[in-house]
């Protein structure tokens, strides 16, 4: 019944988010932790209303957009998405990280985060898988292979 009264708070004081959560560092966990859907999210998309979608952190960076090194545009083309995949491709700071922080708003939805990460986390962890027990498997064959012709070479050689 808890769960009811937090979906309905959800949908309804959509404008006081700003003021409430905005000023939360992100580690607020509980009833005090506000859940936008993605299709909230998508709304906006615009220079003067500007949210982003940052590991499951969705973050108001309206008031961001002049300030930041790169330029607005860069930050518009993800405006209302998730920019995980760009924030992490850039290799941003720990400062930048931090100062994230000032902007958080809230979280992505539960049913939105299953929907888009669950293929992307099997096939990132399956290639992470592949790739470790490739990159020591294959030198490990080929050293062995190289010994055991060193040694046939070397024993040859010998009785001859």
């Amino acid at each position: 019944m808890g769960e009811e009264i937090n979906d309905n708070l959800i949908n309804t004081d959509n404008g006081s988010a700003n003021k409430t959560n905005g000023e939360e560092n992100g580690d607020t966990v509980g009833s005090d932790e506000k859940y936008y859907t993605l299709e909230e999210i998508r709304l906006h998309n615009m220079s003067n209303d500007t949210w982003l979608i940052i590991n499951d952190k969705v973050y108001d960076i309206t008031s961001f957009l002049e300030e930041h090194p790169g330029g607005e545009e860069v930050l518009l083309e993800q405006a209302g998405a998730d920019a995980t995949e760009s924030f992490e491709d850039v290799g941003h700071s720990t400062d930048a990280r931090e100062m994230l922080q000032q902007y958080y708003i809230g979280e992505l939805h539960m049913d939105d985060r299953k929907k888009e990460n669950t293929k992307d986390d099997v096939h990132v962890t399956n290639s992470g898988e592949y790739s470790s027990w490739t990159m020591w498997l294959i030198p490990a064959i080929a050293a062995a292979v190289v010994g055991i012709m060193y040694r046939y070479y070397v024993f040859e050689h010998k009785s001859s």
